[in-house]
């Protein structure tokens, strides 16, 4: 198990692996445009790729077929994101026409679209007006990305009275959830559902609620295994 941020730790990565007797490796890679380096650096140690989630991109931008992928239902658990902000938002009687939805993107890894994509689905389908969700693109997935992110947004809607906070996992939505703390947001007029579980835990256990409502957990024992299946058995 090795964390790689970056496309040349990614490569190096792979040197490390090769030199430590591996067959092969799974990736869930950090830029899939990074796809053709990897397969490359793969290829000329013979070992096999699975990737994980998000699909490698060959130079033109096109989804890399040849690489064998696993993924989540993506757009499905974004979907139920989406659901249960407006769920809870109905609970709670917010006036939709001072409610604004806070959509952090990051649309290059394809997970993360799909995730967005299908949370905002939800909420259009459900009935909340198009023209009040807005989208604002986070340089990483983390909290410092998305607090940066969500902070450029707030100050371009001051009329917005109650937001709804999407992201592709906990931390951007937490992201959002520290911005709206620092634009002077009550708690109960924002409502953040994360993706993961993981990263929720702490923030769930404080002893005041803050605007980060819960998060929903995929199956990542599941995911994983069906990752290492592919590896072994492909």
């Amino acid at each position: 198990k090795m964390a790689v941020p970056d496309g040349e730790k990614t490569l190096n990565a792979i040197d490390t692996l090769a030199a430590s007797g591996a067959k092969g490796f799974v990736i869930c890679t950090p830029d899939p445009k990074l796809g053709p380096a990897i397969m490359a650096k793969a290829k000329s140690y013979d070992l096999k790729v699975i990737t994980v989630d998000d699909q490698f991109l060959n130079a033109k931008g096109e989804p890399m077929t040849n690489v064998p992928l696993v993924m989540m239902a993506a757009s499905e658990i974004g979907y139920r994101q989406g659901s249960e902000l407006y769920k809870e938002m109905t609970k709670r009687n917010w006036d939709t026409a001072t409610t604004g939805v806070m959509a952090i993107t990051a649309d290059e890894l394809d997970t993360a679209r799909r995730r967005v994509d299908g949370s905002i689905k939800a909420l259009k389908e459900a009935g909340f007006p198009s023209n009040q969700i807005y989208r604002v693109p986070t340089k990483a997935n983390d909290i410092p990305g998305a607090l940066d992110a969500a902070n450029s947004l707030l100050v371009q809607y001051p009329m917005v009275k109650q937001w709804l906070i999407v992201g592709m996992n906990d931390n951007t939505v937490l992201g959002g959830v520290r911005a709206t703390e620092g634009q002077g947001f009550n708690a109960s007029n924002v409502i953040g559902v994360g993706i993961n579980g993981v990263d929720a835990v702490s923030e769930l256990a404080k002893s005041k609620p803050t605007g980060f409502y819960g998060s929903l957990l995929p199956s990542p024992d599941v995911h994983g295994f069906k990752s290492i299946e592919s590896l072994i058995n492909g």
